[in-house]
């Protein structure tokens, strides 16, 4: 459990990653890191991430796995496509997908801050995630 409570964090700060251009930067974002280990060749990063009222990731994706604990209000997670796939309330634990076939972007559409505690497990060097243009006809930045 508490390596999934760390997991949700990265999620996040792995957003605050360079993108190619035309990418959604996240807005309302805060990112602690509170752990970063290298062993054989992998990366093991521990953040936590506060994302404002009305605030978002942006859109991307991770090249790495992604395990995460919402510790605090609640996030609206949206698919590629623009469609809410999942709403995951304080307590919750979650996962990313890995790769560009899992674009997304987690937002904040509460009234209150959203804490999350995300674990990164990424080949040494890779980032945490890539940023990507947001979907057409998409209403949410």
């Amino acid at each position: 459990m508490k390596a999934m409570h760390l997991g949700l964090a990265a999620v996040v700060a792995g957003v605050m990653a360079a993108g190619p251009a035309g990418a959604t930067p996240g807005t309302g974002v805060d990112v602690e890191t509170l752990s970063k280990n290298t062993v054989d060749g992998t990366d093991y990063i521990v953040s936590r991430i506060t994302v404002a009222p009305g605030g978002g990731t942006g859109w991307h994706y991770h090249p790495g796995e992604v395990f995460g604990f919402i510790a605090e209000g609640t996030m609206t997670h949206y698919d590629g496509g623009c469609v809410v796939d999942a709403v995951y309330d304080a307590g919750a634990p979650m996962k990313e997908g890995v790769g560009s076939g899992f674009v997304h972007n987690g937002r904040n559409e509460g009234s209150t801050p959203l804490v999350m505690e995300v674990v990164y497990i990424n080949p040494v060097g890779t980032p945490l995630s890539v940023g990507v243009p947001e979907p057409g006809n998409c209403p949410i930045p």
